[in-house]
C-alpha cells in the first residue's frame, strides 16, 4: 500500500510532539493511546507507544502534567504549571509562525 500523502524530506517535526500534547491536553484529559492515536491522525497514523509515552514522561518530570488512573488506564492532564507552559508558548508559536498562515 502507497502513502499518498507527501512529508517533508529534511524537516523533522518530532520537536512539536510536546507542545502538541500540552495542546491536546489544555482542552481535556486523555488517555496516551488516544493522544497517540489524535496526534498520530494528523500525521501518519497512530504514534507508537515508543513515541508518545517518552515524551510525556518528560512532561511528568517537567511537572507539566499529572495523571489519575482510572482502572488499567492514566488519564494525563494539565497542571496549573503545564497550563501556564502552553499558554506562553501557544503565544510564541502563534508568533513565530504567523506570517505563513
Amino acid at each position: 500500500m502507497t502513502d499518498n500523502k507527501k512529508y517533508p524530506k529534511y524537516l523533522n517535526l518530532r520537536g512539536f510532539l510536546c507542545f502538541q500534547i500540552l495542546h491536546k491536553l489544555s482542552k481535556k484529559a486523555l488517555c496516551g493511546d488516544v493522544l497517540a492515536m489524535e496526534i498520530g491522525g494528523k500525521k501518519f497514523g497512530k504514534l507508537t507507544p515508543g513515541t508518545i509515552y517518552p515524551a510525556l514522561k518528560v512532561l511528568r518530570d517537567r511537572r507539566l502534567v499529572q495523571f489519575k488512573t482510572e482502572g488499567r488506564k492514566k488519564i494525563y492532564h494539565l497542571t496549573k504549571r503545564g497550563l501556564g507552559e502552553y499558554k506562553i508558548s501557544k503565544r510564541l508559536f502563534k508568533r513565530i509562525f504567523k506570517e505563513l498562515f
